[in-house]
């Protein structure tokens, strides 16, 4: 019997149901949504679940990961996901053309600055006008922490890896207006994270 490659994330379990009633909101009725590090990918299925009308294409840079995505879609025989593919948020060019679109969730904090830098550049570039980007993460908010935890959640990151950290929603906000997104609707999210939801401008 071959060893079932799918991942799980206690995390993704609790949140993925928050996220997914801001998304609704914001997602178009059709079209293509890439998801940029969909980790074991328990996101991404849960949403094309309740989306059948969306395609997804998921993607992650690890293997391991991309191998759990592709199983948990064939466990629950997801027709409207694609499958996995490598795409490094902080290149300059990534593997798709056109998406209507772009989420991302826990990324830009366990990753370097330039891998948001990139997120934002490539969402810039592949969706259209009026296209969205959704960020979903902890953010400080004028340079301080919302929560304690956050505090100690961002020590933490920056002992792994000092180029990790909680990022600041001013800084993310700028960043995407250098690449044409206006400002972000915010939303309060539980456990003291953000969603923000950027649109392409017109």
């Amino acid at each position: 019997m071959s060893r079932d490659a799918r991942l799980y994330a206690p995390a993704a379990a609790r949140n993925r149901q928050p996220i997914l009633k801001v998304l609704k909101v914001h997602l178009p009725p059709r079209g293509l949504v890439l998801e940029v590090a969909s980790g074991t990918g328990e996101h991404l299925v849960h949403f094309a679940q309740t989306c059948p009308e969306l395609a997804f294409q998921p993607s992650d840079l690890e293997p391991i990961h991309r191998a759990s995505i592709d199983a948990w879609s064939a466990a629950l025989g997801l027709a409207n996901i694609r499958g996995a593919i490598a795409l490094d948020a902080s290149a300059e060019v990534w593997p798709v053309e056109a998406v209507d679109a772009v989420l991302c969730i826990n990324m830009i904090h366990i990753a370097p600055w330039a891998a948001a830098v990139g997120l934002v550049r490539g969402a810039a570039r592949v969706l259209p006008p009026g296209g969205l980007l959704y960020l979903y993460g902890p953010y400080k908010c004028g340079e301080r922490h919302t929560a304690p935890s956050n505090a100690a959640f961002d020590a933490d990151l920056r002992a792994q890896n000092p180029q990790w950290g909680v990022r600041d929603l001013e800084a993310v906000t700028e960043l995407a207006a250098v690449h044409g997104f206006p400002a972000p609707i915010v939303e309060q999210m539980p456990a003291n994270n953000l969603s923000l939801v950027f649109r392409m401008g017109v």
